[in-house]
């Protein structure tokens, strides 16, 4: 049986994710912006809150890790090399782990780039990617610690997942995102017709969050770095390079 996904909004422009496992009982919860919001989440469903998945260090990302924890006893789990930054872990993973969560194997990729040793958490059975602020809908994280060198050999990782694995991440900023790439990508079909759902869905309120990969890699500027070369006047560049140029241009861009 399939596992059952729920995007919980939370503080101005998070997203939190709670994934359940109607075999077991099992509920796993990706990031913990705010208590209020997962708790009434998890009441309404009736589940009872088993783990806590954190993708990286930023408040918005951890605060309410310890008052889900004494509300629930869940177990947390989070990178071994971020642990100083992180609230108190019940499990340290590494780069290349696989772990058991709500009956599924899940496979846990260091993405660095937006922090050092952000994870992300791929879920092969179910076709999901949890990637907090590393690869997003639209975009990618702003590099606050990392380099471009490191934030492309991570969304590189993440390319090569199916294309049908739901990307998973961790704020609605896909409205921003896509004006961003709609002046880069001026002749993409995909690109518009993406937008066009984006300004419907939010009119509506709704979440554009997750989104497929294969989505992701016909009109994310940054996954899209080695096509669009030509129209940034970059033909001799890596596209690392290139990857660096597009990520600073959105860095200042309004």
């Amino acid at each position: 049986m399939a596992l059952t996904l729920k995007t919980i909004p939370c503080l101005n422009d998070n997203y939190a994710f709670l994934l359940h496992d109607a075999a077991t009982g099992a509920t796993a919860l990706i990031d913990a912006p705010e208590p209020t919001p997962i708790l009434a989440a998890l009441a309404t469903e009736g589940w009872q809150l088993t783990d806590i998945l954190l993708t990286h260090h930023h408040d918005d990302h951890i605060a309410a890790t310890q008052a889900l924890v004494a509300a629930t006893g869940a177990k947390v789990w989070g990178a071994a090399k971020d642990a100083s930054r992180l609230p108190p872990l019940d499990h340290a993973l590494q780069d290349g782990d696989h772990i058991t969560i709500c009956g599924e194997t899940v496979q846990i990729l260091d993405v660095s780039g937006h922090t050092i040793n952000h994870i992300a958490f791929h879920f092969p059975a179910s076709a999901m990617a949890f990637t907090g602020d590393s690869l997003m809908a639209m975009g990618c994280g702003r590099l606050f610690e990392g380099t471009p060198a490191q934030m492309w050999h991570s969304l590189q990782k993440l390319m090569a997942l199916p294309p049908q694995t739901l990307i998973c991440s961790g704020h609605e900023y896909t409205a921003s995102n896509a004006r961003f790439a709609a002046s880069l990508d001026l002749h993409n079909p995909a690109l518009t017709s993406r937008i066009t759902d984006i300004t419907a869905a939010r009119a509506a309120n709704r979440p554009t969050v997750p989104s497929t990969l294969a989505i992701e890699l016909a009109t994310n500027p940054f996954l899209r770095a080695p096509q669009l070369k030509p129209a940034l006047g970059l033909h001799d560049t890596s596209d690392a390079e290139t990857f660096a140029h597009i990520r600073a241009l959105k860095d200042n861009f309004r």
